[in-house]
């Protein structure tokens, strides 16, 4: 087996497992965390939040890292019994990444945008507008999909380990 095929699925997996926590960790404590505050403690802790997202780190080791590398594992992995969960893998990532892009982002952008008047009623509306039951229905989907595309290369990587003994 070749050193690049190899190193690629491994931080493939290792990144969209990164990747598929993040979504895991909005879903299941970030937002129903904020859904339990005020409207003024929402807009400003999600304004914060997604501010402190977009960052290196999560930008190389996550959400891009995942796709790149998965990209490359694909690949790498082509014409080898492999493939095929690195491929699925592949249009599930790419199906959260156009998610993401075409339905969180504006939404996350829409709420930056907004800014954080003082007026309660504004403040209400800036929420209502945000749509959060619409960003955790599709978030959950970005966190089905990263979650089964993890799997795939998990299993691909077993699949690859399976043809090195052999």
């Amino acid at each position: 087996m070749d050193a690049v095929g190899t190193v690629s699925l491994i931080v493939a997996t290792l990144t969209m497992g990164l990747a598929a926590g993040a979504f895991v960790l909005f879903w299941h404590t970030i937002m129903p965390g904020l859904a339990s505050t005020d409207d003024r403690t929402f807009v400003s802790a999600f304004r914060s939040i997604d501010k402190a997202i977009i960052n290196p780190w999560f930008m190389l080791f996550g959400f891009l890292g995942a796709l790149v590398f998965t990209l490359i594992a694909a690949f790498t992995q082509f014409g080898r019994p492999t493939f095929l969960w690195t491929a699925v893998a592949l249009v599930l990532y790419v199906i959260v990444v156009v998610i993401t892009m075409a339905i969180n982002v504006p939404l996350n952008n829409a709420l930056g945008a907004a800014g954080l008047p003082d007026d309660p009623a504004e403040l209400a509306a800036i929420r209502k507008a945000f749509d959060e039951a619409r960003w955790r229905a599709w978030n959950l989907v970005r966190v089905g999909a990263s979650v089964v595309a993890f799997a795939c290369l998990t299993w691909a990587l077993v699949e690859h380990g399976r043809a090195a003994v052999s």
